[in-house]
């Protein structure tokens, strides 16, 4: 627990207040238990144990993921979908049961364009209407899949690479665009349809989670996912431009900002027995902000700041980007295929228009107005109040060089790109592409 989590950067300001007593401190609050999400009864074999949670456990918050878009489907499929099937077992044994929150992704509506309700999705259902989806069916599917690679005496480089392929393969025969959100969606799907009917069910759909707004402080993040996903394959070299519409709304949404809208959905909802309900939590339709701005605030912040990455060709970074190819890294035609691939991947966030609705987030909101002006400032999820352009100049690209990219001084790490020349391309929505040309020494 402690290498995991509480030895973290983000239990800072638990250090300070309790300095040497932090420890005592945590485990006054906190009993870890191992566990394994995708096995039955989690992996635990201790009856007594499980007796014990299923008689004092009263609210179980579920954010476990596997969250690679691309990643194998088996494992996908166990975390995210049987992950979910064995949470549902566990909340239906417990006694004094509330509320279940679970994390999932806005991002389980797929490629659809326009406003996104927060509703269910249905059992079975898929999202281009052409093939029914039994669950049952995937695994069978999925286990067949292992069995052939098995016969075929398959190492595991090659096992990873086709499960990989696979999952991406059945996602679209059900119209959704990648492995991560397919699998989430069933996910939701069993919840919705194994939960106890007595027991709350609150469903928190994120969009793009970012850095910290401001607590514990800002700019903090962990690992680099979705649009830092683009920053950083660019950064290695692996990419030289990616498609995305510049008149498109980004949605991206402050990590703290997640967490205390699920903090004030549990204590509202605890109250509100047998209440099923989803929350778009992010800021397409409060705050929109455009691909084209968001491209713009990193330009100016490295040209402004002369910020050094670790990759140093991220210094030039426009979100859909960019340079020519770099002759001694890849060959072109791996480039390509990469590049097309990082298009089909992140295709719902950076080229389709999707504006998420968040009706039920704003009646929560003007619950939590009713509240003590402490309790309003602690638990602030109000994204209206993100200026973004002084956000990601000041707060995000910082904090992910910080803390995700692990970059001490101005020189960098591991893995730097070079060059004396870059150019940056960029769709600007009419068919013709802008291009800039910089030279290192311009930072």
């Amino acid at each position: 627990m402690h290498s995991e989590i509480i030895g973290k950067d983000l239990f800072r300001a638990i250090k300070e207040n309790h300095g040497a007593n932090m420890n005592i401190f945590i485990s006054e609050k906190v009993t870890p238990v191992a566990g394994d999400i995708d096995l039955e009864n989690f992996g635990v074999l201790n009856s007594d144990l499980f007796k014990e949670m299923w008689e004092q456990v009263d609210v179980i918050v579920n954010s476990a993921a596997a969250t690679n878009f691309d990643e194998r489907y088996d494992m996908a499929f166990s975390t995210n979908t049987l992950g979910a099937k064995h949470v549902s077992y566990f909340v239906n044994q417990c006694i004094n049961i509330k509320l279940l929150l679970h994390v999932s992704t806005a991002f389980v509506s797929g490629e659809q364009s326009g406003v996104i309700l927060e509703t269910p999705l249905k059992m079975n259902e898929t999202l281009n209407g052409k093939n029914n989806l039994d669950i049952k069916e995937e695994m069978k599917v999925i286990q067949e899949r292992r069995r052939l690679l098995a016969d075929k005496k398959a190492n595991e480089e090659a096992i990873s690479a086709d499960m990989k392929e696979f999952g991406i393969q059945r996602a679209k025969l059900h119209g959704w665009p990648n492995t991560y959100v397919f699998t989430k969606a069933m996910g939701e799907m069993l919840l919705f349809d194994g939960l106890r009917q007595d027991v709350s069910l609150v469903i928190v759909r994120p969009t793009i989670i970012t850095s910290t707004y401001k607590e514990p402080f800002p700019g903090w993040i962990e690992g680099v996912k979705t649009i830092d996903g683009i920053i950083a394959t660019y950064g290695r070299g692996r990419v030289s431009c990616l498609l995305a519409e510049l008149s498109k709304v980004l949605d991206v949404i402050p990590a703290d900002m997640v967490i205390n809208a699920m903090i004030v959905g549990m204590v509202a909802h605890t109250k509100q027995p047998y209440s099923k309900i989803i929350y778009h939590v992010g800021s397409s339709t409060t705050n929109p902000m455009k691909v084209s701005s968001f491209k713009n605030y990193i330009f100016q912040r490295y040209m402004t700041v002369r910020y050094i990455m670790p990759l140093k060709g991220v210094k030039y970074i426009n979100i859909i980007l960019f340079r020519a190819f770099n002759a001694w890294y890849l060959d072109a035609d791996r480039k390509i295929k990469i590049m097309l691939r990082l298009a089909d991947l992140y295709k719902p966030y950076v080229l389709i228009n999707i504006i998420y609705d968040d009706a039920n987030l704003k009646t929560l909101h003007g619950a939590l107005r009713e509240c003590k002006k402490a309790e309003k400032e602690m638990f602030y999820f109000d994204v209206k109040s993100v200026n973004w352009e002084d956000y990601f100049k000041n707060i995000h690209i910082p904090g992910l060089v910080k803390y995700a990219l692990r970059v001490e001084g101005k020189g960098p790490k591991h893995g730097s790109v070079d060059l004396e020349t870059s150019s940056l391309y960029l769709e600007d929505g009419t068919g013709k592409m802008q291009s800039q040309v910089l030279s290192d020494s311009s930072l």
